[in-house]
């Protein structure tokens, strides 16, 4: 059994981790690279023949794990797609936005030109719809026969809905080896989602290492920061809040924190819209798999109704309705995609506020060095935005507390769930260098072997 890392090594996107068997070869996760500009062309080649490949297992939805899925057919691979059932609804709707993304860049580029001078689509939706006719969903905790020599399990790890960490228990001539790949793990108490469930024992584990070396702000929880930020733009002033946050996960967990909070009273009513029809549609898939969010959020839908839905909450749909947000006048909040402003209709309501002394931006997530949102954060006085030169008179403001991510001691943990007399080895992915180095150094100093694969290594396990 050979475990190669053709993807988010010692990097944070584009995971993809080959696991070659003897006459089998299984691929976990199939993500976009997107660390550089011109991603669209780098993730058209594939460094091993697609066609080789016989199945696919996917840990979640979000586009650095399952982006490169209709390439990968486009290329040649004829096999399934093993995946939980949110996470196949999810990938659907994400993979059909990356279509809009990549055909709308193509279009920004040709400037109206006839003939299109923009990078080409990497895949198309007819792409898209032969990629989802490949997925076989797999409840939790349910093992399934891969074929006569390999079974897997799902096992839940909180992060979005649907996202599982992938146990495969491998019979190889005549003995039993067990391999474990975290996915993205995600922390515990977060809104709507289930906490990380432990991992059982394993021979090989590949773990996520996003969060290494960093620690999430304690002493506040998130709605005493979405209480206080509201009553000082809302409330105490005629402001409006503006909340960029990705369409899929993180609008659901807000939209059920200020659910909660509303219909506690500890505000008085203030509108609220949410400006994203992508987060309408997955707001729908988190509705269809009700069962499978927290407890929290079950208790209230059964004792107070719909989680996502309440009086003072409106979802703009169409651009005619998104517009029209822009002349509401009285104090509001906005919730709109994408969460770094890099696109999206964000972008609108950034345009018409960024100079209004009354309004807050309230980032609730990462923004990667040299977008729009981490320029607003870094604290540049001018932006550009839709060749204008616009001053920044808003008010900047961010909180940790609804990353999707588990910390430094989240990871650590998770692989401190393994015995490290049994476990051979601990692969770090998903995350920068920087990040990895602290959080091997705490795992070698609980007794675990740890390595730091570099890209296209391949270890014999």
């Amino acid at each position: 059994m050979k475990l190669t890392i053709w993807g988010a090594a010692q990097q944070v996107t584009g995971s993809m981790h080959l696991l070659q068997l003897e006459h089998y070869n299984i691929l976990i996760d199939c993500g976009l690279d997107y660390e550089k500009e011109t991603y669209q062309e780098e993730n058209q080649y594939f460094p091993f023949d697609p066609a080789t490949i016989d199945v696919v297992i996917l840990t979640h939805a979000h586009i650095d794990h399952s982006g490169n899925l209709p390439t990968l057919l486009r290329m040649g691979f004829n096999g399934q797609i093993l995946a939980t059932p949110p996470t196949a609804d999810l990938t659907e709707l994400l993979l059909q936005d990356s279509v809009n993304i990549f055909i709308s860049k193509q279009n920004k580029h040709s400037n109206g030109k006839r003939h299109r001078s923009g990078p080409q689509p990497l895949y198309l939706q007819k792409h898209v719809n032969d990629t989802m006719e490949r997925f076989i969903t797999i409840s939790f905790h349910k093992e399934f026969k891969i074929n006569n020599q390999v079974a897997l399990t799902f096992i839940p790890v909180g992060h979005l809905l649907g996202a599982a960490a992938v146990v495969l228990t491998v019979n190889e001539e005549g003995s039993e080896k067990k391999i474990a790949f975290t996915g993205d793990i995600g922390r515990k108490n977060y809104p709507v989602l289930v906490d990380p469930q432990p991992i059982p024992q394993v021979d090989y584990l590949v773990s996520e290492s996003t969060y290494g070396g960093r620690f999430h702000s304690k002493g506040t929880t998130l709605e005493d920061k979405l209480v206080e930020t509201i009553n000082e733009t809302c409330v105490k002033f005629p402001g409006r809040l503006i909340i960029p946050a990705f369409s899929i996960g993180r609008t659901q967990a807000l939209v059920y924190a200020l659910n909660k909070i509303f219909t506690e009273g500890l505000l008085p009513p203030v509108k609220i819209f949410v400006d994203s029809p992508l987060a309408s549609f997955a707001t729908d898939v988190y509705r269809r798999h009700q069962h499978l969010l927290n407890e929290d959020s079950q208790h209230f839908y059964q004792t107070k109704g719909d989680e996502f839905e309440f009086e003072e909450l409106t979802y703009v749909h169409d651009k005619k309705e998104s517009l029209s947000v822009s002349n509401y006048h009285e104090p509001c909040i906005i919730i709109s995609s994408a969460g770094m402003l890099e696109g999206g209709r964000i972008q609108d309501h950034l345009y018409y506020n960024i100079q209004n002394y009354y309004c807050t931006i309230l980032f609730i997530g990462y923004c990667a060095k040299g977008t729009l949102g981490d320029r607003l954060l870094r604290g540049d006085p001018i932006i550009r935005l839709r060749n204008r030169e616009l001053m920044v008179y808003a008010t900047i403001k961010q909180t940790d507390l609804l990353s999707g991510h588990g910390d430094h001691n989240d990871l650590v943990e998770t692989v401190k769930q393994q015995d490290p007399a049994k476990l051979k080895k601990v692969f770090l992915v998903h995350g920068e260098l920087s990040r990895m180095l602290p959080l091997k150094l705490a795992l070698e100093e609980q007794g675990y072997q740890v390595n730091l694969p570099e890209k296209g290594e391949t270890h014999q396990l």
